[in-house]
Protein backbone atom coordinates (compact mmCIF):
# COMPACT_ATOMS: atom_id res chain seq x y z
CA UNK A 1 0.00 0.00 0.00
CA UNK A 2 1.47 3.39 -1.06
CA UNK A 3 0.13 6.99 -0.15
CA UNK A 4 -0.75 8.35 -3.54
CA UNK A 5 -2.98 11.36 -4.48
CA UNK A 6 -6.16 10.89 -6.31
CA UNK A 7 -4.78 12.77 -9.39
CA UNK A 8 -1.88 10.81 -9.67
CA UNK A 9 -3.72 7.59 -9.53
CA UNK A 10 -6.38 8.88 -11.73
CA UNK A 11 -3.72 9.75 -14.63
CA UNK A 12 -1.94 6.57 -14.01
CA UNK A 13 -4.84 4.32 -14.70
CA UNK A 14 -6.40 6.57 -17.27
CA UNK A 15 -2.62 6.89 -18.83
CA UNK A 16 -2.25 3.03 -18.47
CA UNK A 17 -5.67 2.18 -20.91
CA UNK A 18 -4.29 4.24 -23.61
CA UNK A 19 -1.28 2.95 -23.43
CA UNK A 20 -2.29 -0.66 -23.06
CA UNK A 21 -5.09 -0.38 -26.08
CA UNK A 22 -2.72 1.49 -28.46
CA UNK A 23 -0.02 -1.63 -27.48
CA UNK A 24 -2.77 -3.88 -29.01
CA UNK A 25 -3.52 -5.99 -26.33
CA UNK A 26 -7.66 -7.06 -25.73
CA UNK A 27 -9.15 -4.43 -24.10
CA UNK A 28 -10.31 -6.62 -21.34
CA UNK A 29 -6.93 -7.78 -20.37
CA UNK A 30 -5.54 -4.02 -20.68
CA UNK A 31 -8.63 -2.99 -18.08
CA UNK A 32 -7.73 -6.29 -15.40
CA UNK A 33 -4.42 -5.08 -15.59
CA UNK A 34 -4.59 -1.51 -14.76
CA UNK A 35 -7.11 -2.30 -12.44
CA UNK A 36 -4.81 -5.01 -10.37
CA UNK A 37 -1.74 -2.60 -10.54
CA UNK A 38 -3.48 0.20 -9.30
CA UNK A 39 -5.92 -1.64 -7.00
CA UNK A 40 -2.73 -2.85 -5.25
CA UNK A 41 -1.16 0.44 -5.00
CA UNK A 42 -4.22 1.65 -3.11
CA UNK A 43 -5.01 -1.27 -0.67
CA UNK A 44 -2.01 -3.68 -1.53
CA UNK A 45 -3.24 -7.36 -0.46
CA UNK A 46 -6.56 -6.21 -0.02
CA UNK A 47 -6.99 -5.86 -3.43
CA UNK A 48 -8.44 -9.53 -4.06
CA UNK A 49 -11.55 -8.82 -1.96
CA UNK A 50 -12.12 -6.15 -4.47
CA UNK A 51 -12.25 -8.31 -7.66
CA UNK A 52 -14.06 -11.16 -6.00
CA UNK A 53 -16.82 -8.61 -4.51
CA UNK A 54 -16.98 -6.76 -7.92
CA UNK A 55 -16.99 -9.67 -10.24
CA UNK A 56 -19.64 -11.73 -8.47
CA UNK A 57 -22.07 -8.54 -8.28
CA UNK A 58 -21.89 -8.40 -12.04
CA UNK A 59 -22.33 -12.26 -12.53
CA UNK A 60 -25.21 -12.30 -10.39
CA UNK A 61 -26.94 -9.26 -11.28
CA UNK A 62 -30.51 -10.71 -12.65
CA UNK A 63 -30.54 -8.29 -15.46
CA UNK A 64 -27.53 -9.02 -17.16
CA UNK A 65 -29.12 -12.67 -17.38
CA UNK A 66 -30.90 -10.86 -20.42
CA UNK A 67 -27.96 -10.46 -22.73
CA UNK A 68 -27.36 -14.26 -23.66
CA UNK A 69 -31.37 -14.45 -24.46
CA UNK A 70 -31.25 -11.52 -26.58
CA UNK A 71 -27.93 -12.48 -28.07
CA UNK A 72 -29.09 -16.09 -28.94
CA UNK A 73 -32.81 -14.14 -30.34
CA UNK A 74 -31.04 -12.09 -32.33
CA UNK A 75 -28.94 -14.88 -33.69
CA UNK A 76 -31.51 -17.22 -34.02
CA UNK A 77 -33.68 -14.40 -35.71
CA UNK A 78 -30.51 -13.85 -38.29
CA UNK A 79 -30.63 -17.60 -39.42
CA UNK A 80 -34.76 -17.77 -39.78
CA UNK A 81 -35.01 -16.48 -43.19
CA UNK A 82 -37.40 -14.01 -42.01
CA UNK A 83 -35.36 -11.01 -43.21
CA UNK A 84 -35.12 -12.48 -46.53
CA UNK A 85 -38.54 -12.49 -47.04
CA UNK A 86 -39.21 -8.98 -45.78
CA UNK A 87 -36.70 -7.75 -48.36
CA UNK A 88 -38.29 -9.33 -51.00
CA UNK A 89 -41.65 -7.82 -49.81
CA UNK A 90 -40.53 -4.30 -49.43
CA UNK A 91 -38.02 -4.54 -52.93
CA UNK A 92 -41.63 -4.82 -54.48
CA UNK A 93 -43.10 -1.76 -52.92
CA UNK A 94 -40.02 0.82 -53.21
CA UNK A 95 -38.04 -0.41 -55.75
CA UNK A 96 -39.43 1.47 -58.43
CA UNK A 97 -38.94 4.75 -56.69
CA UNK A 98 -35.03 6.09 -56.97
CA UNK A 99 -33.69 5.22 -53.59
CA UNK A 100 -36.57 3.00 -52.69
CA UNK A 101 -34.25 -0.31 -52.47
CA UNK A 102 -31.63 1.89 -49.69
CA UNK A 103 -35.04 3.12 -47.98
CA UNK A 104 -35.57 -0.81 -47.92
CA UNK A 105 -32.58 -1.20 -46.34
CA UNK A 106 -32.61 1.09 -43.43
CA UNK A 107 -36.63 0.20 -42.72
CA UNK A 108 -35.38 -3.45 -42.89
CA UNK A 109 -32.28 -2.52 -40.22
CA UNK A 110 -35.17 -0.82 -38.29
CA UNK A 111 -37.31 -3.89 -38.15
CA UNK A 112 -34.77 -6.16 -37.36
CA UNK A 113 -33.14 -3.67 -34.45
CA UNK A 114 -36.29 -4.35 -32.87
CA UNK A 115 -35.90 -7.71 -33.21
CA UNK A 116 -31.90 -8.80 -32.64
CA UNK A 117 -30.73 -6.39 -30.29
CA UNK A 118 -26.89 -6.68 -31.54
CA UNK A 119 -25.11 -4.96 -34.62
CA UNK A 120 -23.43 -8.05 -36.13
CA UNK A 121 -26.13 -10.02 -36.86
CA UNK A 122 -27.88 -6.80 -38.35
CA UNK A 123 -25.10 -5.74 -40.92
CA UNK A 124 -24.36 -9.11 -41.76
CA UNK A 125 -27.66 -9.79 -42.90
CA UNK A 126 -28.26 -6.45 -44.48
CA UNK A 127 -24.66 -6.77 -46.51
CA UNK A 128 -25.33 -10.02 -47.70
CA UNK A 129 -29.25 -9.52 -48.80
CA UNK A 130 -29.43 -5.83 -49.83
CA UNK A 131 -25.98 -4.75 -50.86
CA UNK A 132 -25.70 -7.06 -53.71
CA UNK A 133 -28.72 -6.19 -54.78
CA UNK A 134 -28.56 -2.29 -54.86
CA UNK A 135 -24.98 -2.42 -56.39
CA UNK A 136 -25.84 -4.44 -59.83
CA UNK A 137 -29.05 -2.17 -59.81
CA UNK A 138 -27.05 0.79 -60.70
CA UNK A 139 -27.08 2.10 -56.96
CA UNK A 140 -23.35 4.19 -55.74
CA UNK A 141 -21.57 1.98 -53.94
CA UNK A 142 -20.85 4.32 -51.02
CA UNK A 143 -24.63 5.57 -50.94
CA UNK A 144 -25.63 1.71 -50.86
CA UNK A 145 -22.97 0.75 -48.10
CA UNK A 146 -23.45 3.85 -45.95
CA UNK A 147 -27.18 2.89 -45.98
CA UNK A 148 -26.35 -1.38 -45.19
CA UNK A 149 -24.03 -0.25 -42.05
CA UNK A 150 -26.58 2.89 -40.77
CA UNK A 151 -29.69 0.77 -40.93
CA UNK A 152 -27.83 -1.97 -39.16
CA UNK A 153 -26.08 0.06 -36.36
CA UNK A 154 -29.61 1.15 -35.55
CA UNK A 155 -29.77 -2.78 -34.12
CA UNK A 156 -27.31 -1.23 -31.11
CA UNK A 157 -29.97 1.62 -30.13
CA UNK A 158 -33.89 0.46 -30.97
CA UNK A 159 -34.35 -2.21 -28.36
CA UNK A 160 -33.78 -4.95 -26.96
CA UNK A 161 -30.49 -3.79 -27.01
CA UNK A 162 -27.58 -5.31 -25.79
CA UNK A 163 -26.19 -1.95 -24.64
CA UNK A 164 -29.31 -0.71 -22.86
CA UNK A 165 -29.23 -4.19 -21.19
CA UNK A 166 -25.35 -3.09 -19.96
CA UNK A 167 -26.03 0.44 -19.28
CA UNK A 168 -29.07 0.16 -16.85
CA UNK A 169 -27.36 -1.55 -14.70
CA UNK A 170 -23.87 0.85 -14.82
CA UNK A 171 -26.48 3.76 -14.21
CA UNK A 172 -28.60 2.78 -11.84
CA UNK A 173 -31.50 2.92 -13.96
CA UNK A 174 -34.59 0.92 -15.02
CA UNK A 175 -33.61 -1.05 -18.21
CA UNK A 176 -37.31 -0.99 -18.91
CA UNK A 177 -37.24 2.89 -19.33
CA UNK A 178 -34.05 2.78 -21.09
CA UNK A 179 -35.93 0.66 -23.48
CA UNK A 180 -38.78 2.86 -23.86
CA UNK A 181 -36.50 5.79 -23.78
CA UNK A 182 -34.41 4.53 -26.92
CA UNK A 183 -37.58 3.29 -29.57
CA UNK A 184 -37.90 6.97 -30.16
CA UNK A 185 -35.06 7.65 -30.34
CA UNK A 186 -34.19 5.21 -33.17
CA UNK A 187 -37.15 5.86 -35.18
CA UNK A 188 -36.03 9.92 -35.29
CA UNK A 189 -32.84 8.46 -36.24
CA UNK A 190 -33.92 6.19 -38.94
CA UNK A 191 -36.61 8.95 -40.19
CA UNK A 192 -33.25 11.03 -40.81
CA UNK A 193 -31.87 8.68 -42.86
CA UNK A 194 -34.22 7.78 -44.97
CA UNK A 195 -35.31 11.85 -45.50
CA UNK A 196 -31.41 12.00 -46.87
CA UNK A 197 -31.61 9.06 -49.03
CA UNK A 198 -35.15 10.85 -50.05
CA UNK A 199 -32.90 13.93 -51.03
CA UNK A 200 -30.03 12.88 -52.07
CA UNK A 201 -31.53 10.84 -54.80
CA UNK A 202 -33.71 13.29 -56.11
CA UNK A 203 -31.46 15.74 -57.04
CA UNK A 204 -28.60 12.66 -58.32
CA UNK A 205 -31.06 10.10 -59.32
CA UNK A 206 -27.67 8.66 -61.32
CA UNK A 207 -26.83 7.79 -57.42
CA UNK A 208 -29.77 5.37 -57.34
CA UNK A 209 -31.62 4.55 -60.23
CA UNK A 210 -35.69 2.94 -60.39
CA UNK A 211 -35.73 -0.87 -60.64
CA UNK A 212 -37.58 -1.56 -64.11
CA UNK A 213 -41.18 -1.00 -63.64
CA UNK A 214 -41.97 -4.17 -65.66
CA UNK A 215 -40.11 -6.05 -62.92
CA UNK A 216 -42.04 -4.57 -60.38
CA UNK A 217 -45.33 -4.85 -62.59
CA UNK A 218 -44.88 -8.31 -62.96
CA UNK A 219 -46.72 -8.96 -59.11
CA UNK A 220 -49.94 -7.91 -58.78
CA UNK A 221 -50.93 -5.39 -55.92
CA UNK A 222 -52.93 -7.85 -54.08
CA UNK A 223 -49.99 -10.42 -53.96
CA UNK A 224 -47.97 -7.78 -53.28
CA UNK A 225 -50.02 -6.75 -50.28
CA UNK A 226 -50.40 -10.49 -49.02
CA UNK A 227 -46.10 -10.92 -48.92
CA UNK A 228 -45.91 -7.61 -47.26
CA UNK A 229 -48.34 -8.49 -44.52
CA UNK A 230 -47.42 -12.08 -43.83
CA UNK A 231 -42.92 -11.18 -44.08
CA UNK A 232 -44.16 -7.74 -41.34
CA UNK A 233 -46.73 -10.36 -39.02
CA UNK A 234 -43.15 -12.49 -37.46
CA UNK A 235 -41.10 -9.33 -36.12
CA UNK A 236 -44.05 -7.80 -35.16
CA UNK A 237 -45.34 -11.01 -33.10
CA UNK A 238 -41.80 -10.52 -31.85
CA UNK A 239 -41.57 -7.01 -31.11
CA UNK A 240 -44.90 -7.07 -29.18
CA UNK A 241 -43.55 -10.40 -27.18
CA UNK A 242 -40.65 -8.68 -26.01
CA UNK A 243 -41.39 -4.58 -26.20
CA UNK A 244 -45.12 -5.19 -25.20
CA UNK A 245 -44.31 -7.19 -22.05
CA UNK A 246 -42.22 -4.53 -21.07
CA UNK A 247 -44.19 -1.55 -21.89
CA UNK A 248 -47.39 -3.22 -20.09
CA UNK A 249 -45.78 -3.83 -17.48
CA UNK A 250 -46.26 -7.87 -17.81
CA UNK A 251 -42.78 -8.86 -17.42
CA UNK A 252 -39.37 -7.51 -16.67
CA UNK A 253 -36.61 -6.90 -19.27
CA UNK A 254 -35.12 -10.24 -18.06
CA UNK A 255 -38.02 -11.71 -18.30
CA UNK A 256 -39.36 -10.74 -21.86
CA UNK A 257 -36.11 -11.47 -23.35
CA UNK A 258 -36.72 -15.19 -22.17
CA UNK A 259 -40.18 -14.99 -24.25
CA UNK A 260 -38.41 -13.14 -27.37
CA UNK A 261 -35.71 -16.21 -27.26
CA UNK A 262 -38.88 -18.70 -26.99
CA UNK A 263 -40.87 -16.93 -29.66
CA UNK A 264 -38.46 -16.74 -32.07
CA UNK A 265 -37.22 -20.09 -31.60
CA UNK A 266 -40.76 -20.83 -32.58
CA UNK A 267 -40.18 -18.76 -35.97
CA UNK A 268 -37.64 -20.70 -37.03
CA UNK A 269 -39.78 -23.64 -36.51
CA UNK A 270 -42.59 -22.33 -38.01
CA UNK A 271 -40.44 -21.24 -41.27
CA UNK A 272 -38.52 -24.44 -41.25
CA UNK A 273 -34.91 -23.16 -40.23
CA UNK A 274 -34.66 -25.11 -36.93
CA UNK A 275 -32.48 -27.99 -36.85
CA UNK A 276 -29.94 -29.48 -35.20
CA UNK A 277 -27.44 -27.47 -36.96
CA UNK A 278 -28.77 -24.65 -36.68
CA UNK A 279 -29.34 -24.81 -33.01
CA UNK A 280 -25.74 -25.87 -32.19
CA UNK A 281 -24.45 -22.76 -34.39
CA UNK A 282 -26.40 -20.30 -32.60
CA UNK A 283 -25.82 -21.90 -29.05
CA UNK A 284 -21.80 -21.50 -30.05
CA UNK A 285 -22.21 -17.73 -31.40
CA UNK A 286 -24.32 -16.95 -28.35
CA UNK A 287 -21.85 -18.37 -26.04
CA UNK A 288 -18.33 -16.76 -27.80
CA UNK A 289 -20.51 -12.94 -27.84
CA UNK A 290 -21.45 -13.45 -24.07
CA UNK A 291 -18.23 -14.68 -22.96
CA UNK A 292 -16.91 -11.31 -24.60
CA UNK A 293 -19.12 -9.47 -22.71
CA UNK A 294 -18.47 -10.92 -19.59
CA UNK A 295 -15.29 -10.84 -19.55
CA UNK A 296 -14.46 -7.08 -20.73
CA UNK A 297 -17.81 -6.27 -18.08
CA UNK A 298 -15.78 -7.77 -15.29
CA UNK A 299 -12.71 -6.30 -16.07
CA UNK A 300 -14.19 -3.42 -16.49
CA UNK A 301 -16.91 -3.37 -13.51
CA UNK A 302 -13.04 -4.04 -11.13
CA UNK A 303 -11.48 -1.37 -13.17
CA UNK A 304 -14.00 1.32 -12.31
CA UNK A 305 -14.26 -0.14 -8.43
CA UNK A 306 -11.19 0.68 -7.84
CA UNK A 307 -10.86 3.90 -10.02
CA UNK A 308 -13.94 5.05 -8.04
CA UNK A 309 -12.91 3.88 -4.57
CA UNK A 310 -9.07 6.02 -5.03
CA UNK A 311 -10.84 9.23 -5.79
CA UNK A 312 -10.83 8.98 -9.48
CA UNK A 313 -14.36 9.41 -10.38
CA UNK A 314 -14.56 12.84 -7.60
CA UNK A 315 -11.42 14.10 -9.51
CA UNK A 316 -13.08 14.04 -13.60
CA UNK A 317 -15.74 15.36 -12.39
CA UNK A 318 -13.93 18.10 -10.58
CA UNK A 319 -12.26 18.86 -13.98
CA UNK A 320 -15.47 18.26 -16.42
CA UNK A 321 -17.79 20.70 -13.67
CA UNK A 322 -15.00 23.34 -14.14
CA UNK A 323 -15.29 23.48 -17.46
CA UNK A 324 -16.07 26.93 -19.42
CA UNK A 325 -19.92 27.25 -20.68
CA UNK A 326 -21.69 25.76 -17.49
CA UNK A 327 -23.32 23.09 -17.94
CA UNK A 328 -23.59 23.00 -21.89
CA UNK A 329 -19.94 23.54 -21.75
CA UNK A 330 -19.59 20.31 -19.65
CA UNK A 331 -21.91 17.81 -21.28
CA UNK A 332 -20.35 18.73 -24.85
CA UNK A 333 -16.60 18.09 -23.16
CA UNK A 334 -18.75 14.75 -22.15
CA UNK A 335 -20.28 14.51 -25.85
CA UNK A 336 -16.69 14.69 -27.24
CA UNK A 337 -15.06 12.31 -25.29
CA UNK A 338 -17.25 9.90 -25.77
CA UNK A 339 -17.21 10.29 -29.69
CA UNK A 340 -13.55 10.10 -29.54
CA UNK A 341 -13.02 7.36 -27.01
CA UNK A 342 -15.45 5.21 -29.82
CA UNK A 343 -13.19 5.80 -32.68
CA UNK A 344 -10.55 3.83 -30.55
CA UNK A 345 -12.39 1.60 -27.79
CA UNK A 346 -14.98 -0.98 -28.50
CA UNK A 347 -18.54 0.48 -26.90
CA UNK A 348 -18.42 -1.93 -24.39
CA UNK A 349 -15.00 -0.53 -22.66
CA UNK A 350 -17.20 2.93 -23.13
CA UNK A 351 -20.27 1.84 -21.02
CA UNK A 352 -18.69 -0.32 -18.57
CA UNK A 353 -16.06 2.19 -17.79
CA UNK A 354 -17.24 5.46 -18.32
CA UNK A 355 -20.93 5.42 -17.65
CA UNK A 356 -20.45 4.76 -13.72
CA UNK A 357 -18.09 7.71 -13.95
CA UNK A 358 -20.48 10.18 -15.61
CA UNK A 359 -23.96 9.56 -14.70
CA UNK A 360 -23.14 11.36 -11.37
CA UNK A 361 -21.60 14.22 -13.42
CA UNK A 362 -24.51 14.43 -15.52
CA UNK A 363 -27.05 14.43 -12.39
CA UNK A 364 -24.81 17.29 -10.79
CA UNK A 365 -25.05 19.03 -13.97
CA UNK A 366 -28.78 19.25 -13.37
CA UNK A 367 -29.71 16.81 -16.63
CA UNK A 368 -32.23 13.82 -16.54
CA UNK A 369 -30.79 10.89 -15.78
CA UNK A 370 -32.75 8.69 -18.69
CA UNK A 371 -32.18 11.90 -21.12
CA UNK A 372 -28.38 11.96 -20.55
CA UNK A 373 -28.16 8.41 -20.86
CA UNK A 374 -30.04 8.26 -24.55
CA UNK A 375 -27.46 11.25 -25.43
CA UNK A 376 -24.53 8.65 -24.92
CA UNK A 377 -25.98 5.67 -26.52
CA UNK A 378 -27.29 7.83 -29.54
CA UNK A 379 -23.29 9.32 -29.33
CA UNK A 380 -22.02 5.63 -29.37
CA UNK A 381 -23.82 5.15 -32.23
CA UNK A 382 -21.47 7.12 -34.30
CA UNK A 383 -18.81 4.72 -32.65
CA UNK A 384 -19.45 2.32 -34.77
CA UNK A 385 -19.04 4.18 -37.98
CA UNK A 386 -16.31 6.44 -37.51
CA UNK A 387 -12.32 4.64 -38.07
CA UNK A 388 -10.70 3.00 -36.90
CA UNK A 389 -12.52 1.34 -34.88
CA UNK A 390 -15.27 1.40 -36.99
CA UNK A 391 -17.02 -2.03 -36.48
CA UNK A 392 -20.19 -1.73 -39.00
CA UNK A 393 -17.71 -0.68 -41.41
CA UNK A 394 -15.12 -3.85 -40.83
CA UNK A 395 -18.17 -6.24 -40.96
CA UNK A 396 -20.01 -4.67 -43.83
CA UNK A 397 -16.78 -4.91 -45.87
CA UNK A 398 -15.94 -8.45 -44.51
CA UNK A 399 -19.38 -9.95 -45.60
CA UNK A 400 -20.30 -8.01 -48.74
CA UNK A 401 -20.13 -10.23 -51.65
CA UNK A 402 -16.54 -10.32 -53.61
CA UNK A 403 -18.78 -9.38 -57.13
CA UNK A 404 -20.34 -6.42 -55.79
CA UNK A 405 -16.94 -4.94 -56.07
CA UNK A 406 -16.98 -2.42 -52.61
CA UNK A 407 -14.28 -1.40 -51.11
CA UNK A 408 -13.28 0.36 -47.72
CA UNK A 409 -13.09 3.37 -49.49
CA UNK A 410 -16.91 3.12 -50.60
CA UNK A 411 -18.10 2.59 -47.35
CA UNK A 412 -16.49 4.81 -45.39
CA UNK A 413 -17.37 7.72 -48.18
CA UNK A 414 -20.91 6.45 -47.68
CA UNK A 415 -21.03 6.66 -43.97
CA UNK A 416 -19.96 10.65 -43.34
CA UNK A 417 -23.40 11.49 -44.16
CA UNK A 418 -24.64 9.46 -41.78
CA UNK A 419 -22.69 10.20 -38.74
CA UNK A 420 -23.33 13.72 -39.34
CA UNK A 421 -26.59 12.69 -39.12
CA UNK A 422 -26.19 11.10 -36.10
CA UNK A 423 -24.84 14.75 -34.47
CA UNK A 424 -28.21 16.36 -35.92
CA UNK A 425 -30.57 14.16 -34.45
CA UNK A 426 -28.24 14.98 -30.78
CA UNK A 427 -29.30 18.54 -32.02
CA UNK A 428 -32.89 17.84 -31.92
CA UNK A 429 -32.60 15.76 -29.03
CA UNK A 430 -31.09 18.61 -26.99
CA UNK A 431 -33.77 20.81 -28.34
CA UNK A 432 -36.56 18.65 -27.97
CA UNK A 433 -36.22 16.55 -24.79
CA UNK A 434 -39.77 15.35 -24.59
CA UNK A 435 -38.98 13.37 -27.92
CA UNK A 436 -37.44 11.06 -25.57
CA UNK A 437 -38.82 11.57 -22.26
CA UNK A 438 -42.36 11.35 -23.34
CA UNK A 439 -42.96 7.51 -23.86
CA UNK A 440 -41.38 6.47 -20.72
CA UNK A 441 -43.62 8.48 -18.65
CA UNK A 442 -46.99 6.78 -19.81
CA UNK A 443 -45.04 3.51 -19.51
CA UNK A 444 -46.81 0.92 -17.01
CA UNK A 445 -44.63 0.17 -14.33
Amino acid sequence: MIEISPEIITWIMLGGILVGVLTGYPLAIVIGAVGLVAGYIVWGGNIGVVFHQRIFDIITNFIILAIPLFVFMGTMLERSGITEKLYDALYLWLGAFRGGLAIATVLIGTVMAACVGIITASVTMLSIIALPSMVRRGYSKSLASGSVCAGGVLGILIPPSIMLVIYGPMANISVGKLFMAAFPAGLVLSGLYIAYITFVCLFQPKMAPGVPPEEIAAVSFIKKTIMLVTALFPPGLLITAVLGTIFFGVATPTEAAGVGAFTVTLLALAYRKLNWQILKETALTTVKICSMILFIGTMSFVFTGVFLGAGGGKVVANYILAAPGGRWGAFVIIMFISFILGMFIDWLGIVFIMVPIITPVGEALGFDSLWFAMMICVNLQMSFMTPPFAVAIFICRGTAPPESGVTTGDIIRGVIPFVLLIMVAIGLFIAFPQVILWLPSVMIK
